[in-house]
């Protein structure tokens, strides 16, 4: 492909509504022939990017820059500074992401460097991404199976965004997996009655008590999910607890989306040790929504989902003290066994990081297999 002279690329700050609304439909020029790609929900994309009512942006801070070349989008980015995270991690690490570009090495470079720019204003000394904004959303570049659609809160690129991040002297941080099984491969495998008899064990030796979601409760609920989510996760790489006022934000977009049959609390005498989040893969119905689900895309939202074959496996957390006991496999039997049993034939574990063995053994016995791989890239500056 040419490329386009430096001096034709024209990179903009966006300070203005106009601007970042160019900034968020960015992603329909580049993926606008793209079977596979998934069009975001609009209101979703305002929501994460609103500076004034996203909380994530009292302790944090975002730079958003437009690429054009002659007036017309050809890539974007975001520089992001998450103070949580260094004063958890004790480190100078800045983000960036939203990263969308044309195939175009000036253009990507261009990017990169405004990125950069931000972060080393603020300090930093080494970026990491993509992030959109941080790792309790989107996280990172899809590296293989392009030719297939990304599920739930997952991320989907073209295959040359992985030489446009090198090019521009990025290097691997982190791999993520994500894990398929379908119902023929649990029955072939035997996995699920074999991980039946394994829950009955552990329930009993670790005095376990399994059950749902009470939606009715639910803002108790949420006390409890947030308690075992910022305890689970707290040791894990580049795990950023979620304040109080982040977690009831982010909660809101996943309310109408939760199936209560889906979603589990492990406790030990009524007091939880662990919560399993599942949905959907409402990306199925999404797809067919350009983006826009109000007002007449919800139509098209109430008749397609029942349609939907597939569930996302998306979060999984044990607090420390009953890690390593097996509560990760009784969470994988009771969420494969219901979802079958509502009619979901396929299964996405994701993202699991590299180095979580006991959640790679988890998916390995039930019969999961890594099918997708993102990436995590980070470079000093």
């Amino acid at each position: 492909m040419e490329q386009i002279k430096n001096t034709d690329i024209r990179f903009i700050k966006v300070t203005s509504e106009p601007e970042l609304n160019k900034f968020i439909k960015v992603p329909w020029q580049i993926y606008k022939d793209n079977k596979n790609w998934v069009p975001p929900l609009l209101f979703d994309i305002r929501k994460n990017l609103n500076i004034k009512r996203n909380p994530f942006y009292k302790h944090s801070e975002i730079e958003m820059w437009l690429a054009e070349n002659n007036g017309k989008p050809v890539g974007r980015i975001a520089g992001i500074i998450n103070k949580n995270h260094n004063l958890l991690h004790n480190d100078k690490v800045g983000f960036f992401g939203y990263f969308e570009c044309i195939d175009d090495n000036n253009v990507a470079n261009g990017l990169f460097e405004k990125a950069v720019e931000f972060n080393k204003k603020n300090g930093m000394d080494i970026i990491r991404g993509p992030v959109n904004p941080s790792t309790n959303d989107e996280v990172g570049l899809l590296m293989d199976s392009y030719d297939s659609s990304p599920v739930l809160l997952m991320t989907y690129n073209p295959p040359y965004y992985k030489e446009l991040i090198e090019n521009s002297g990025f290097l691997k941080a982190k791999d993520l997996y994500a894990y398929f099984i379908d119902e023929a491969g649990v029955k072939k495998e035997n996995g699920l009655p074999r991980l039946g008899r394994i829950t009955q064990i552990v329930e009993k030796k670790e005095n376990i008590k399994i059950r749902h979601l009470r939606l009715k409760d639910l803002n108790n609920e949420l006390l409890k999910v947030r308690e075992v989510y910022n305890a689970a996760w707290e040791k894990n790489w580049g795990f950023v607890p979620m304040t109080e006022d982040e977690f009831y934000y982010t909660s809101e977009s996943l309310r109408l989306l939760v199936r209560e049959d889906l979603v589990f609390f492990a406790e030990v005498n009524n007091k939880p040790v662990g919560f399993s989040l599942s949905l959907p893969d409402y990306n199925q119905v999404f797809k067919k929504l350009n983006g826009k689900l109000f007002p007449f895309g919800l139509f098209k939202f109430y008749a397609n989902r029942k349609k939907i074959d597939t569930i996302r496996v998306l979060i999984m957390g044990i607090v420390p003290e009953y890690q390593r006991k097996g509560i990760d496999g009784v969470f994988v039997y009771h969420t494969i066994k219901n979802s079958i049993a509502a009619g979901y034939t396929k299964a996405e574990i994701s993202w699991v990081l590299e180095d979580n063995l006991p959640m790679i053994q988890t998916a390995e016995k039930l019969g999961a297999k890594i099918y997708k791989t993102y990436r995590l890239y980070e470079k000093q500056i």
